[in-house]
């Protein structure tokens, strides 16, 4: 793997600057399942050597939380641990596109426009995925309150992580992004992705494309024109966000299809294709994300849940930002379900799922 620049995150590919983590989910189900279904050496040197490294990806000891008793206790009786993994990153055409007016942007103006937290309980019978708004205003440890999305430009990935420890009280055990151009590669090596598009809509811009209601055959910028989409909907990021998970969602079911498995040089072309865009924290490599695959062969997409953070809409900072406002009391009883591992059987009751 490749040197990650955590500090300057803006420059770590000419070509591709900035990274999204919409696909990121995808992306790791892809490596995850395609190298437990029996492709180990050539799809783990692919992922190792093109991928890159987040060097420095989380934040000093002293200031990260403990695993809760409950979680402990739980882990001992499954024989493995719960799995906390952060996603993340921004989408540098839509980026730019929102910086037109804006003189000169440094480091300092890095965001990750896209933000998840994947929870693998320690039973491994299914996955949580849940959205976190990127104007969702909350505490970044030593900078007061803020957007979390400007946690990366404010002290890179360590203070994401950092901020988002802080926000559940779980650690975060792995860290993964990947650039949007990573979405054209793996659709096409899918050969598209059906999703079910609850209402047409008309992407903005002038290459702006019209998207019907109903199944719709999602594929190279077509896909990418259906997630970045916000200017068309009312709720703006909120709808967009539920777009993200309606595609990542179709994208693991296709992925995790046995047409998909069972074909060698389909396996192949997935990663091949998605790992240039991948960074992942040093601990995450193929053999780690094979081993973790092994333990969720029996996952299918059927068996993920996505959700977003509680919040009750938008808002006006004391400063005058429009942003979105976290739901401190729901948050409290997620938060406890994450520490103890109760997620799941917490989701339905809450009325987060859906």
């Amino acid at each position: 793997m490749t040197e990650y620049d955590t500090d300057a995150p803006a420059r770590r590919r000419q070509r591709h600057p900035v990274r999204t983590t919409l696909l990121i989910v995808g992306a790791f189900v892809v490596v995850a399942a395609l190298v437990a279904g029996g492709y180990l050496f050539s799809l783990a040197r692919s992922f190792d050597t093109q991928s890159e490294t987040i060097e420095s990806a989380f934040p000093a000891e002293e200031s990260r939380p403990t695993v809760a008793p409950e979680a402990e206790a739980k882990a001992e009786a499954e024989g493995q641990d719960a799995v906390n993994i952060l996603l993340l990153g921004s989408d540098s055409r839509a980026a730019e596109e929102e910086l037109d007016d804006v003189e000169s942007a440094g480091p300092s103006d890095s965001r990750s426009d896209t933000m998840m937290l994947m929870h693998i309980p320690a039973d491994r019978q299914d996955i949580q995925v849940m959205s976190i708004m990127r104007d969702t205003w909350t505490d970044i440890p030593g900078h007061g309150e803020a957007k979390i999305n400007a946690a990366l430009g404010l002290g890179g990935v360590p203070l994401v992580v950092q901020t988002v420890e802080g926000l559940f009280g779980v650690r975060v055990d792995h860290v993964a992004s990947v650039d949007f151009e990573g979405f054209k590669g793996l659709t096409n090596a899918l050969g598209g992705v059906e999703v079910n598009n609850p209402s047409a809509f008309q992407s903005s811009g002038v290459d702006g494309e019209y998207f019907a209601a109903g199944p719709t055959t999602l594929q190279g910028d077509s896909a990418l024109k259906f997630v970045r989409e916000r200017y068309a909907f009312s709720d703006g990021d909120y709808q967009r966000v539920r777009n993200q998970q309606l595609f990542v969602k179709s994208i693991i079911s296709e992925v995790l299809n046995a047409d998909t498995l069972t074909d060698p040089r389909k396996v192949y072309r997935v990663v091949d294709q998605m790992s240039p865009f991948v960074a992942v924290d040093q601990s995450l490599d193929a053999a780690a994300v094979g081993s973790l695959a092994l333990s969720l062969r029996q996952v299918r997409g059927g068996d993920m849940e996505f959700f977003t953070l509680p919040n009750l809409g938008i808002g006006t900072s004391a400063d005058g930002q429009s942003i979105v406002v976290k739901d401190d009391a729901a948050i409290a009883e997620l938060r406890e379900a994450l520490q103890d591992d109760t997620v799941n059987e917490n989701l339905a009751s809450a009325g987060l799922t859906g």
